[in-house]
């Protein structure tokens, strides 16, 4: 046999045998390949199958949050109106409270009664008719002690508004540091100004009597009826029922609470010429008034000695009222 023969014997008797072997391997690994396949389609399936599953848990939660958060939002609006009520009408009791006056309702008439008894004696002495001194009588015995009633709540009011949002602060940053959140009202009420801090005082001495937190923050509301105070009841409200990042709420209610405080400011800045302007032109005929009487009494005398002087007068102080409250109406403004 030569060399050419042996050469292609041994070529042919390869491919066979490679033939052969791929025959015999082929359906073992086609087999494999199959296996394989499946197996990929499982785990595939698994895979998808438990992220539906997470996807339907994750929408079941979304959903069941949303309802705890509309239903405490349905609460919050029902106890929403019943703090209106309270605040629309509030006794003189509750009033004497929220200025800060430690007096009693009977002792707020008793101090009107002097008052006015004081303005009358003071008026008959200096010889006034009779309807001037029962004037000054009601004027001095209802009206003053209501408008000194009014103005200290009114400075309270601004006094907390003032300092709240840094109580605010305060209890970010013990929430933030892991305090509880009792812990940080305790903190506000013992080291924040007045009258926050008798406020959030009254909060800590309600929860210790067995109130809950929710609770204790709304009478928050009733003491100081103010959007500042009512902003926090409902935040710590809702966090209470549904939970939720509190000290990221809070802070983003603090921000809000002093963008408030600077359009605020920025609004009392601008009306100032309007108020001065309403200012002069209110005091402007009294002023001018007592300025004649200094200087000619006999010849503005008849306005209180004569009749028709003294109704001239009833007329004008009536007309003078109503213009000071249209344009105390006009330069006030709510927001």
């Amino acid at each position: 046999m030569d060399t050419g023969t042996l050469i292609l014997f041994v070529l042919l008797s390869t491919v066979a045998a490679g033939g052969l072997t791929f025959a015999i391997v082929q359906p073992t690994l086609a087999r494999e390949k199959k296996i394989e396949q499946r197996r990929g389609t499982i785990a595939r399936s698994e895979n998808d199958r438990q992220a539906h599953k997470a996807n339907r848990d994750r929408l079941q939660e979304q959903v069941k949050r949303r309802k705890t958060i509309q239903n405490s939002l349905k609460d919050l609006e029902v106890r929403q109106r019943e703090h209106d009520k309270h605040v629309a009408k509030v006794p003189l009791k509750r009033r004497l409270e929220q200025a800060g006056w430690s007096i009693s309702v009977s002792q707020f008439w008793l101090l009107g009664a002097g008052l006015g008894l004081f303005a009358g004696v003071l008026c008959f002495v200096f010889g006034a008719p009779i309807f001037l001194c029962l004037g000054a009588m009601v004027i001095a015995g209802l009206g003053l002690p209501r408008f000194l009633l009014a103005r200290a709540r009114k400075k309270r009011f601004a006094a907390f508004t003032q300092e709240f949002p840094n109580a605010i602060d305060l209890i970010v940053r013990g929430v933030k540091s892991g305090l509880p959140l009792n812990d940080t009202l305790r903190m506000v009420s013992s080291e924040t100004s007045e009258p926050v801090r008798s406020e959030f005082r009254r909060i800590v001495e309600s929860q210790q009597m067995g109130m809950s937190i929710g609770d204790a923050v709304e009478r928050l509301y009733r003491n100081i009826p103010t959007s500042e105070a009512n902003f926090f009841a409902i935040v710590i409200g809702i966090q209470a029922q549904a939970g939720g990042n509190l000290s990221e709420a809070l802070g983003n209610l603090s921000r809000v609470l002093r963008e408030r405080k600077k359009m605020r400011d920025k609004i009392q800045a601008v009306s100032m010429e309007a108020k001065a302007s309403a200012g002069i032109i209110g005091a402007l005929p009294v002023l001018v008034f007592v300025l004649v009487t200094l200087t000619n009494p006999e010849y503005i005398s008849l306005l209180y000695t004569n009749i028709w002087g003294q109704i001239l007068m009833g007329i004008s102080a009536f007309w003078m009222t109503l213009g000071v409250l249209v344009m105390k109406k006009m330069i006030n403004f709510d927001f």
